[in-house]
């Protein structure tokens, strides 16, 4: 029997996957726990429905995110800090500092997003990569001066 599965099926399928089963398995395990659906007609035109919705979602978040992108990297976000000899901080700048200095220009960004290995510690500039989507990665500018 063929069917649609709604969720992932460990070692079966994946959701939106369509397979061949055995009537039995299908019968009484996959679709009385709303794991899969019998793939009629109708079900494989709702399949495609669904799958062209969500191409064209996915399209619309990578064109956000590439306009995002442009507005990142035009930036400058300068964060002042306290430091002592050297141009070393007394503290360090974090990711969370970055994300609420962009905040402060209006453009939110998680500080999950900020891809820092480890936080800025020296005065000056420091290029920061930011991850908008999986495809899409935008560099900021971030200026460290001496408060």
């Amino acid at each position: 029997m063929k069917v649609i599965f709604l969720k992932d099926v460990k070692g079966k399928g994946k959701a939106g996957d369509v397979k061949e089963v055995s009537e039995g398995y299908a019968r009484n395990y996959l679709i009385p726990r709303k794991l899969a659906v019998e793939a009629n007609k109708s079900n494989l035109n709702q399949l495609e429905q669904h799958k062209k919705q969500e191409a064209k979602r996915q399209k619309e978040e990578l064109e956000a995110a590439q306009k995002v992108k442009a507005q990142i990297e035009a930036l400058e976000v300068t964060i002042p800090a306290k430091s002592g000899e050297g141009g070393r901080l007394f503290g360090s700048v974090t990711s969370k500092q970055i994300a609420d200095a962009l905040k402060a220009k209006k453009i939110q960004i998680d500080k999950r997003k900020i891809d820092l290995p480890e936080p800025i510690r020296t005065l000056g500039y420091t290029n920061v990569p930011i991850k908008l989507h999986p495809n899409v990665t935008a560099t900021l500018k971030v200026h460290v001066k001496e408060q």
